[in-house]
């Protein structure tokens, strides 16, 4: 495949997975086109252009001829300077691998991660929120996690890739909403009846399985085994957690169970407090999980696949 085919096969499988409405996305890149008309002619340079066809700010092709023939990649959740001298290694063994392949941002997705978030006001929406509720408290987490990250060495894996002559590109919420779509229907199938069956549930997939042996597995964070789930919401996309006070609103619309990468501690405590669920799923399970369903789209169109850096590779076609 072609770099630019790998990058718009992500686009592609993240909005076939999008927990949003298809005219909502089509806003989303609506409102960017608008936008990049309004700008003075000495601005659009500044623009970045993706956003008029593709809505994931953090899935980006950092560096590389978009016309490159990809014959291998590495992949892995984090793909740092540490593991372009490991593609650099294999490739000097002989591997055929043209690409890093990361999941979490580098470079220009990195930098914009926060424009991803605003998507939870309508996933909070979906289940009873109000969408002015949500549009205010996702914009105020938003600008925090931007100047949280802004002082971050962005490009600094890619210059090391750039060097060393492999093409970067990082899919973050187009695999995010693919394990996200896939826990929430496999749960509404199952039906747990109560939150230690939501995580024996969890088990049964083979990335949470993995990670339950080595020790990292689904566990229960807020709630005791016994208890009744009420609605299970999965909570696995949007760039990084909300803001506490989404949890709230959730409770307050019915939600009673909540399954999701990570919570913070300042999460636990308000559920706790709020007496909401939350099962912890696994963060690099999660990721596994989310980039293993991409990667069948491009592993079956001949590209060889290294994984590394918490990817253990489970094919589903």
């Amino acid at each position: 495949m072609k770099l630019s085919e790998i990058y718009r096969t992500c686009i592609e499988v993240g909005m076939q997975a999008d927990p949003r409405p298809a005219e909502e996305l089509e806003r989303v890149l609506t409102d960017a086109r608008v936008a990049f008309d309004k700008l003075d002619d000495d601005d659009k340079p500044f623009y970045d252009t993706e956003r008029l066809t593709n809505p994931y700010a953090d899935t980006r092709i950092a560096n590389g001829d978009p016309d490159l023939e990809v014959r291998g990649l590495l992949t892995g959740v984090d793909m740092e300077t540490a593991e372009v001298l490991l593609a650099d290694r294999l490739r000097e063994k002989g591997e055929p691998i043209d690409l890093i392949f990361a999941h979490h941002p580098e470079g220009p997705g990195f930098a914009n991660l926060d424009q991803v978030m605003y998507m939870q006001a309508d996933l909070w929406h979906a289940q009873g929120v109000g969408l002015g509720v949500g549009d205010s408290l996702i914009a105020t987490r938003a600008s925090e996690i931007r100047r949280k990250l802004s002082p971050y060495n962005h490009y600094r894996a890619i210059q090391a890739a750039e060097m060393l002559g492999f093409a970067t590109l990082s899919c973050h919420t187009p695999a995010d909403n693919n394990v996200q779509t896939f826990v929430q229907r496999f749960l509404d199938t199952e039906k747990p009846a109560t939150l230690s069956a939501i995580v024996k549930a969890l088990r049964t997939i083979p990335e949470y399985e993995h990670a339950a042996k080595k020790g990292y597995g689904p566990e229960i964070v807020s709630g005791t085994g016994s208890h009744r789930p009420g609605r299970i919401v999965v909570d696995m996309t949007g760039g990084t957690e909300g803001p506490t006070e989404a949890l709230d609103r959730l409770s307050a619309a019915g939600v009673g169970t909540l399954v999701g990468m990570h919570y913070s501690e300042e999460h636990k405590k308000r559920a706790e407090e709020l007496h909401l669920n939350l099962v912890l799923a696994g963060h690099i399970s999660s990721d596994t999980l989310g980039m293993n369903l991409v990667l069948d789209r491009i592993e079956s169109k001949g590209v060889k696949v290294y994984c590394t850096s918490g990817i253990v590779r489970v094919p589903r076609l």
